[in-house]
């Protein structure tokens, strides 16, 4: 992509960070303008219709692997071609700001009226993950990737009686943290998203300046497929790891339907194995692809929290000024095709503002910038 390999590194990292932002846009389009066809966790296979089904399985490649990124690129903050620095004030303020902006101007976005339920989504949980990570990221690296496999692996083991209630709820089973004067919804339980971004860290040394890419290719292709066999296993067998087991359906289609149909809330070992072994594959060999599409995607990649603030309010601003034209309190499409087609729109529209955004953060001797 870029002639010097440390770059290219970081670029890889960004196209990878950028395709799951594209297809997080999809999924928050078809939540803005698709709600009349709603989807549980996981989904009603002979409900489902499935455009929608696969529509919505894309966008579980999203949180896992922006969670794992944000663990790798803490260990690239923490080991800079100048020497090792100490990674915990980057990840208590940025997980400090993540927590703020989750309970202020991203619940505000979500829905554009005054408060009356906090929902505690993604970038809550990334902010609590960092949090963890200031903690623990000067333990032994293997100990760290130890104990990022033993939450992810075991996390489904656990029971309620293990913890108290409000505990419970926020590292393990969603639910309300308060009901006056506001409700307070965990939607997204933080033990798992623990456990990936510990990986992530954990895998830090493959983008060392000093790691061969043809390493890094090898390791992240065969933890990519070890994955993805360990999820054949468990999901044919049943025995453990999804809390829904797969049943044989009437027809191909719906049969994969019922076997890739995951929990997310919280994410399932199995729905983990199938999004971060996807993941690791693509990322291995994305580095080797340099393509309008991959440049694209990388400007989204390299402002991450821009894109995700000024997509989350275009997305309000449109729902509103369409229900205004229209008449209706909410504004809807009738298709799947249609939610792609918009997400794909509002990327092409948002690309320049993120882009310069970008360059200015890079540019920027400013500090507060670079957190976005």
């Amino acid at each position: 992509m870029r002639n010097v390999m440390s770059t290219q590194r970081i670029v890889s990292i960004d196209v990878m960070r950028g395709l799951v932002m594209l297809l997080m846009t999809v999924d928050h389009v078809r939540e803005t303008f698709y709600l009349q066809h709603q989807v549980g966790d996981p989904m009603d296979v002979g409900a489902t219709p499935p455009a929608l089904f696969f529509t919505r399985l894309a966008a579980h490649f999203c949180a896992p692997m922006f969670v794992f990124l944000t663990g790798l690129s803490a260990w690239l903050y923490a080991h800079p071609p100048s020497g090792p620095r100490s990674a915990t004030g980057f990840l208590v303020k940025r997980g400090l700001l993540l927590l703020a902006l989750e309970a202020t101007v991203v619940n505000a976005a979500w829905s554009g009226t005054p408060l009356s339920t906090m929902y505690l989504q993604v970038i809550w949980a990334i902010g609590l993950a960092m949090l963890a990570l200031a903690l623990l990221h000067r333990l032994p690296l293997a100990l760290l990737g130890v104990l990022g496999l033993i939450i992810v692996g075991g996390h489904n083991a656990l029971e309620h009686g293990a913890l108290p209630p409000a505990a419970w709820t926020i590292l393990e089973q969603r639910g309300f943290l308060a009901l006056d004067p506001v409700r307070v919804k965990v939607s997204y339980p933080v033990l798992a998203w623990i456990g990936v971004i510990l990986l992530g860290y954990a895998c830090g040394p493959l983008y060392a300046r000093a790691a061969a890419p043809a390493l890094r290719t090898r390791w992240l292709t065969g933890v990519g497929i070890a994955c993805l066999a360990s999820l054949i296993v468990l999901r044919s067998a049943n025995v453990y790891g999804e809390p829904v087991p797969w049943t044989p359906q009437a027809d191909p289609v719906r049969a994969t339907m019922a076997f890739l149909n995951f929990t997310k809330y919280p994410p399932s070992l199995d729905f983990l194995l199938l999004t971060l072994g996807v993941g690791a594959i693509v990322l291995a060999w994305i580095e080797r692809v340099d393509a309008a599409p991959t440049r694209a995607a990388a400007v989204f990649g390299g402002a991450p929290l821009f894109y995700y603030l000024l997509h989350l309010y275009a997305l309000l601003a449109l729902q509103k000024l369409a229900a205004a034209v229209l008449g209706v309190p909410r504004a809807d499409v009738a298709h799947v095709w249609q939610v792609w087609a918009l997400a794909a729109l509002l990327a092409v529209v948002l690309y320049l503002p993120t882009r310069l955004f970008g360059g200015y953060k890079r540019t920027s001797g400013k500090r507060w910038v670079k957190y976005f």
